[in-house]
């Protein structure tokens, strides 16, 4: 039998390193799973996975010019069902109040016109020299010549 791309296959691990499996596919032929075609999850010791001489369904990805072949175990087995958790709202950020806390409100969804967006910095703009003047009052401008030293 002829391998080709796409062929699930049956592959017996023959050998583990740090970076893949490589595994015997029948009719003397072997190949190579990377560490990142191993599992859906993060593998960080591909020892918790496979162990030598475990036969596994592989899904051919490649093969070489050269005759390497290319396997993945992730790809021939379906992942598990993951529980899908709802989408976060984007939240944007405001500047600090008075008392240095912050604050995050949610996007808006709708959009918002140039003017609306103008209205909105020149109000907190305001907002934050206010507070500044109020913080630090001795550091008010003076007019050139009055005043200088």
């Amino acid at each position: 039998m002829q391998f080709k791309v796409g062929d699930i296959v049956d592959g017996k691990i023959t050998g583990i390193t740090n970076f893949g499996v490589f595994a015997d596919i029948g009719e003397g032929k072997s190949g190579m799973v990377h560490i990142s075609e191993i599992a859906h999850t993060y593998v960080n010791d591909i020892h918790e996975h496979v162990k030598e001489n475990d036969v596994v369904k592989m899904k051919v990805l490649s093969i070489g010019e050269d005759g390497k072949i290319s396997l993945s175990i992730k790809r021939a087995i379906s992942p598990e069902k993951t529980e899908e958790r709802p989408r976060r709202e984007r939240k944007t950020y405001q500047a600090p109040k008075p008392d240095n806390s912050y604050t995050w409100t949610p996007k808006k969804q709708e959009p918002v016109s140039f003017e609306e967006m103008m209205n909105q910095f020149k109000l907190s703009s305001d907002e934050k020299f206010s507070d500044l003047k109020r913080k630090n009052p001795e550091t008010r401008r003076c007019k050139r010549g009055a005043n200088a030293r």
